[in-house]
This record gives structure tokens, C-alpha cells and sequence, in this order.
């Protein structure tokens, strides 16, 4: 039987908090789930006026946390510059790292900057089993990525008694739910320290968004409508208040403006219809609050469930 269709409610953006930036397509990997179709031939790339906007951005409106994406942000040629001047403006970095990266060419000293800048590392961790990590992203990735995490755990990432956090991120190998996040983040403790002596911050679980290579591999096994009315049968209004899109706003390689990153890749502008596309630079002088936020069918994926932001889990889910 069919789902009634739902339209997603209404939504206006808080206070804005921070400002979450995709400096490019380029990565070192092609995931299966990647939402963002990223990869080793991807050139997009954001120019250095664009860049320059940033910190001026961060100052203007009080910004405490600079979220970087991509792509892998780190092979911008102007990331780390960007991550000193944030983190002197006392701003929290995050960099949504992929852990290969930290073992790429050129990027031998990558881990040691992050842990002088005090960046706040999330990192791709799908799983906590070889096989499962190697099916979704790739032979040989879950070995990169236990090296990686040793690496940072060495330079105080991770550590229960402080230094900088170092939160991992599950996604789903297909058209599910996350499980509960809680029960998730203590296996994932029990299973990378017993066997690979990894200890880490929290545990993020994200619900893998039915938008580009994801949805397109769904459409080839025909699940993607299935999937699509798992969400909306799954939807609970308790978590629209923790939604990502009530204080983040994405900006893309180009500049402009995104309600989040999901609606980047949509091509959903964070602006009525009546009025004009904003980008970066109109950060400068506009505060967002109060905007409208543009949202469809796919913005379930937040809502679904135990709910799914950049932060992980919204809540526990209900029992099934």
C-alpha cells in the first residue's frame, strides 16, 4: 500500500550559528552514498575573492562555528589559510574529513595542522567492520581510515580527558534508518578500542539522503520510492525544532546560498521566489532570521526516525 503523501511543514529559520561552506567537489574518494556526486575528476573549486568573503562573514554576523565541506575541503589550495584566520577570529572549525585523506600525497602534515589549529575533525567512519567500509567507499579505505585515527588519536583527538573532538559518522549501507544512535556509538567504542585501540569523541548517525549518486542507486534496484515513503511514514514533528536548517546556512563553491547542503545539491536557494538569489556577500549586511526555509520531500530525511542533522541523531526514535 501506498503512503499518503505528506507535505513537509513549514519551516523559518533562528538565530543564525554557523556557516557551513563547500569549498569544492574534489575528493580523493567516490562513496556510494556521497549526496554531493564528488570525486577525483571533480574541478569545481572556490575562487580566492569568494574565499575571502569567509572570515569577513563570520565577524559580521557573530558567527561561532565554521563548518567546511566538499569534496575533501583539505585539497582546497587556500584551506588551511582559511582554517588560520577562522580559528583567529576564536571561531570553531569543523573539517569534514574523509581519514584517507590524512595519508594522500602531499598531505603528510595535514593531521598535525589540525591539531595546532584546535579543528574540530568529523570523520566518514560508515561502519566499524573492514567489509562493510571497503563495499561502500572503496577496497582497502577501512585500513586508511583505523591508520588515520591512530594518527589523531596520538595528537590528542578523540581523548576522554579532553583535547579536540573527533566524532565519527555511521550512514547506512541502503534504503534504512540509522539504528538508535546511543546503542550504536557504544558498539562502535567497544569494537574500535578492543581491536584497533581507537578512542573517539561521539558518534554521529546520519540517514543517507534519497538526492544524486544515492538516489540514483536506488532507482536502479527499484527502492527509491519505497524509501522516499519510509521516511514520511517515519516523520516525527518533535524534530523539527533541532533541525540543522534553523540555524546553519550552506554556501556552495560558488557562493551562493542553501538552506543546508542537502538543498545545495537541488539547487533549492535559500530565498522566496520573490525575491532575489543571495549569496555570500549578502551575509555581510542581512541576517537571516526569520527567513523562510525551502523544504520538500527529502527534508524527511531529518525528520525521520531518531531524526538526522550534521550533528547526528535528533533523538532517541520511538520503539518499533
Amino acid at each position: 500500500m501506498k503512503t499518503h503523501h505528506l507535505a513537509f511543514p513549514p519551516l523559518r529559520r533562528g538565530p543564525l550559528t554557523t556557516l557551513q561552506v563547500n569549498l569544492g567537489y574534489r575528493c580523493n574518494q567516490a562513496c556510494s552514498h556521497c549526496h554531493v556526486d564528488a570525486g577525483p575528476t571533480r574541478t569545481e573549486a572556490m575562487d580566492g575573492d569568494t574565499l575571502s568573503l569567509i572570515p569577513k562573514v563570520l565577524a559580521a554576523r557573530g558567527l561561532g562555528c565554521l563548518d567546511l565541506t566538499g569534496g575533501a575541503p583539505e585539497l582546497h589550495p587556500q584551506f588551511r589559510q582559511l582554517v588560520v584566520a577562522a580559528r583567529r577570529l576564536g571561531v570553531e572549525v569543523i573539517d569534514r574529513c574523509n581519514l584517507t585523506i590524512l595519508s594522500e600525497p602531499g598531505q603528510e602534515d595535514l593531521a598535525r595542522f589540525l591539531a595546532g589549529q584546535g579543528v574540530t575533525v568529523v570523520a566518514s567512519l560508515p561502519c566499524y567492520l573492514a567489509a562493510n567500509v571497503d563495499l561502500q567507499r572503496g577496497s582497502g579505505v577501512f585500513a586508511r581510515s583505523i591508520a588515520a585515527l591512530r594518527q589523531l588519536n596520538a595528537l590528542g583527538y578523540g581523548q576522554p580527558d579532553g583535547g579536540p573532538g573527533l566524532h565519527l559518522v555511521y550512514n547506512p549501507q541502503g534504503p534504512a534508518l540509522p539504528p538508535p544512535q546511543a546503542q550504536l556509538e557504544a558498539d562502535y567504542r567497544r569494537v574500535l578500542a578492543s581491536e584497533h585501540g581507537v578512542v573517539f569523541t561521539s558518534l554521529y548517525a546520519l540517514a543517507n539522503m534519497p538526492i544524486q549518486r544515492f538516489a540514483s542507486w536506488l532507482q536502479a534496484r527499484g527502492q527509491l520510492e519505497p524509501y522516499q515513503e519510509l521516511l514520511q511514514a517515519r516523520h516525527r514533528s518533535e524534530n523539527l525544532e533541532q533541525v540543522m536548517c534553523r540555524s546553519l546556512i550552506s554556501v556552495d563553491w560558488q557562493g551562493w546560498l542553501f538552506d543546508c547542503d542537502f538543498n545545495q545539491q537541488l539547487g533549492l536557494a535559500a530565498a522566496p521566489p520573490s525575491r532575489p538569489r543571495h549569496h555570500l556577500r549578502d551575509l555581510l549586511v542581512h541576517d537571516p532570521a526569520g527567513d523562510p526555509i525551502a523544504v520538500a520531500d527529502h527534508c524527511f530525511g531529518c525528520t525521520a526516525g531518531g531524526g538526522s542533522s550534521c550533528a547526528g541523531a535528533l533523538s532517541q526514535p520511538p520503539s518499533l
